[in-house]
C-alpha cells in the first residue's frame, strides 16, 4: 500500500492519501483522544506521541501535531493508517451521523441560506479539501454568515484570510445581504 503526503497551508498538519476511499460521506474530526473513540484509526492515531487532531474526508486524512518534528512523527502515523487500511477494520465504530449538525436561520432567511450553502459546497468545500479540511454551514443571521472550520483548517494561520478574503468576498458577490463571515 502506497500513501502519498501532501503538506497543508497549516504547518503543524498533513494531509495523508491512502489511494482508497477514506469516509463515505460526510466528515469526522477528533481533537482529543475522548472525541477518537468512535474510531479505531483515529485511536491508533492519538497512541502516536505528538498527535494533538485528526480529520478524515472522502479520501484523505489529515493529522494536526503539537511542537514536535514531522520528521519523527511521519513514520509512526503512516504506520498507523498502513495497519489498519490493511486490517479490513471499519473507520468508525459506529455509523452514526457524521456531517454537519443543525444549523440555524430564521425561515425568512432560508432562500438566502440556500443559496449560501449552494456556494459553499460547489465552490469552498472543494478548495478546503484539497488542503485536507472542511469548512460547513452553521448559521446565518442579521447578514452574518457561521462557518465550522475542520481538520487542516482549524487552529490554520491563514484559515482568517481564506474566512474574510476569499469566502467572504465570494458570499458578498454572489448573495448581497451578506455583510461578514465569522468562524464558529
Amino acid at each position: 500500500m502506497f500513501i502519498q503526503t501532501e503538506a497543508t497551508p497549516n504547518p503543524a498538519t498533513l494531509k495523508f492519501l491512502p489511494g482508497r476511499a477514506v469516509l463515505a460521506q460526510g466528515t469526522f474530526e477528533a481533537r482529543s483522544r475522548e472525541e477518537a473513540v468512535r474510531s479505531p484509526l483515529a485511536q491508533a492515531l492519538f497512541e502516536v506521541p505528538g498527535v494533538t487532531g485528526v480529520f478524515f474526508g472522502s479520501d484523505f486524512v489529515t493529522v494536526t501535531k503539537a511542537a514536535c518534528d514531522w520528521a519523527h512523527l511521519k513514520p509512526a502515523v503512516l504506520g498507523a493508517i498502513m495497519e489498519h487500511f490493511v486490517s479490513g477494520k471499519a473507520l468508525l465504530a459506529d455509523e452514526t451521523h457524521t456531517g454537519d449538525d443543525e444549523a440555524f436561520f430564521e425561515t425568512k432567511d432560508a432562500g438566502v441560506v440556500d443559496t449560501i450553502r449552494e456556494l459553499i459546497d460547489t465552490r469552498v468545500r472543494p478548495a478546503v479539501a484539497n488542503d485536507g479540511g472542511d469548512i460547513t454551514f452553521r448559521g446565518y443571521k442579521d447578514g452574518i454568515v457561521f462557518l465550522a472550520m475542520k481538520g487542516s483548517c482549524s487552529g490554520c494561520p491563514s484559515s482568517t484570510a481564506t474566512l474574510k478574503n476569499g469566502i467572504e468576498n465570494l458570499l458578498r458577490h454572489f448573495v448581497p445581504d451578506v455583510v461578514e463571515v465569522r468562524p464558529v
